[in-house]
């Protein structure tokens, strides 16, 4: 039986090419998704125009998760897409299982694609006898098969050095910017301040008041390292009296340090608080906290889904499938996530 015919390329010195045989395969890409967050996969794949890749997915009465992958996806490029809102340890498992499925079914390269990182806030041992857990998620994601991992306004920018491969840290500032640069009156523009709820996030808040052209307040704040989610608000750096202040941060929890800020606000002569955020957390009872008279509009994006019970008349969700969507494009072929944002990312 003869042969069939292989394409082969020659040694060429001069430009630096090896010898070699060349693969009839093309290169493919199949999106995944787990169970956190299935619209926002549905509406990733539907920006790329794919579908997701038909799954099983069981959960037995002992707790214990099975997921299986019912069509080949050996030698493909698999981006697998979960977000990591309540119950986040389940959706951790199941990440860690379908990572296993992937790497076990052949997948060429597989990418975890996580809007929101989970354990984020645990970047750093703050006292003694304390884990860094967000290097613990990414030391599993890379155990279990991850070749490289995708996230959205990590709280630290040095979880990336916590993956040992390529990350691609997304920023939801341009989807944001675009609402409010449609949005705000001229009144509002004319009166803006950009104000950091702490001094954590003043490099972000600066990016933000170039951006907008508008001058950049601080609030200084407190927080018992012995008390999760209590804070006092001490004294604001900046000019807010007669301003329409623009809170930002990369995520809302209980929203006790973004409600305390805006009353501080309001309280210094602030005419109105509009706040900004990536990551809607909303832990009870955020969506009533938020609703105080003290904000006047929250602004965030759809990394986490956000039940109807937790949304209110003054919430606001801007789509992020768009931006992930453009970036596993551009990962996919080989192009540049970095111009996505200016050569900031």
């Amino acid at each position: 039986m003869a042969r069939k015919k292989v394409k082969t390329v020659d040694l060429d010195r001069e430009n630096d090419i090896a010898p070699g045989l060349v693969a009839r395969t093309k290169k493919r890409l199949v999106v995944g998704t787990g169970r956190s967050h299935p619209a926002l996969a549905a509406a990733v794949t539907q920006e790329l125009g794919t579908e997701l890749v038909p799954t099983e997915y069981r959960t037995f009465a002992s707790g214990e998760i099975l997921t299986r992958f019912e069509v080949s996806i050996r030698g493909c490029d698999f981006f697998l897409i979960q977000t990591f809102g309540p119950p986040v340890n389940e959706w951790l498992m199941e990440t860690l299982i379908m990572l296993d499925a992937a790497k076990r079914a052949s997948a060429k390269r597989i990418t975890v694609v996580a809007p929101y990182y989970p354990y984020s806030r645990q970047d750093k041992k703050g006292r003694g006898r304390e884990p860094i857990s967000a290097r613990l998620v990414a030391d599993l994601w890379k155990t279990a098969g991850a070749d490289r991992v995708m996230s959205v306004d990590l709280h630290a920018a040095q979880i990336q050095g916590f993956f040992d491969g390529p990350v691609d840290h997304l920023f939801a500032k341009p989807v944001l910017l675009e609402y409010f640069e449609r949005t705000l009156s001229e009144h509002d523009r004319t009166h803006l301040t950009v104000v950091s709820p702490d001094t954590g996030r003043v490099r972000v808040a600066d990016t933000w008041s170039d951006s907008l052209g508008a001058p950049l307040a601080i609030i200084h704040k407190r927080r018992d390292p012995k008390v999760a989610n209590q804070v006092t608000v001490n004294e604001i750096v900046g000019q807010v009296d007669g301003r329409v202040c623009l809170l930002v941060d990369d995520m809302i929890d209980t929203g006790g340090t973004i409600v305390k800020a805006a009353e501080a606000l309001k309280k210094n002569g602030a005419q109105k608080v509009i706040v900004a955020a990536t990551h809607a957390i909303f832990s009870d009872p955020a969506a009533e906290k938020l609703q105080s008279e003290a904000i006047d509009e929250v602004v965030v994006t759809d990394t986490i889904p956000i039940p109807p019970e937790k949304q209110f008349p003054t919430l606001t969700i801007l789509p992020i499938a768009p931006l992930l969507a453009r970036a596993i494009h551009e990962v996919f072929e080989d192009g540049s996530v970095t111009s996505m944002f200016d050569g900031a990312a």
